[in-house]
């Protein structure tokens, strides 16, 4: 019975001798730096806004026509950043670029002149690999899908937003079948502040 209790004791201590992977390796983030150079590209700009032009589209685009688009790098934390993108005098649309676990993850915060918040709002996605230091796409997410039928824009629930930066340009982009909308900014020439965005301090 002794020799017993000794070989299972000895095989007990042999087995917590073997590394076996910690929780806190399992749990180890997906955030890349590939996508943290991404962020770190666009937070450079911080406090900077610059005009831009839409350089492909269609009849659904009208809303922009003729007008004035500019994005303001308005507000940089080390996981966070918020982009007003004001078209003409509204100044309803942010972008929200937050780093998570499991990559990078882009919503459009919607919000009417009075601050409220846009039935259609905080929609958007998340990577779904490494992209590029110089590009990162972000398919729609289940929420956003749920949002986009509830409120009849069944045709934008195969959305894939697209934002990708080189030292001249900063591009912001919407595809699905269909549909191909592109904005690029020139960091080149750095413009006038905008008004704060709706619903914003």
């Amino acid at each position: 019975m002794k020799s017993r209790i000794a070989l299972q004791s000895l095989a007990l201590a042999s087995l917590s001798s073997i590394a076996l992977p910690s929780i806190a390796a399992q749990a180890e983030p997906l955030f890349t730096e590939t996508q943290h150079t991404f962020f770190a590209q666009i937070a450079a700009h911080c406090g900077q806004a610059f005009a831009g032009k839409v350089v492909s589209g269609d009849t659904a685009d009208s809303a922009f026509s003729g007008k004035s688009l500019v994005m303001h790098v308005r507000e940089c934390g080390d996981t966070e950043l918020k982009i007003p993108f004001h078209v003409g005098d509204d100044h309803s649309r942010t972008w929200v670029l937050t780093k998570t676990q499991q990559g990078l993850k882009l919503k459009h915060d919607h919000r009417h002149q009075d601050g409220s918040e846009d039935a259609v709002t905080m929609y958007g996605g998340d990577t779904m690999n490494d992209g590029t230091v110089l590009k990162q796409s972000f398919p729609i997410d289940r929420e956003s899908i749920d949002n986009f039928v509830k409120n009849g824009l069944t045709q934008s629930i195969t959305n894939v937003w697209h934002m990708e930066i080189t030292p001249t340009t900063f591009s912001y982009q919407l595809t699905r079948e269909n549909r191909d909308f592109k904005v690029d900014f020139d960091l080149t020439q750095p413009v006038a502040l905008p008004p704060k965005p709706w619903g914003h301090e």
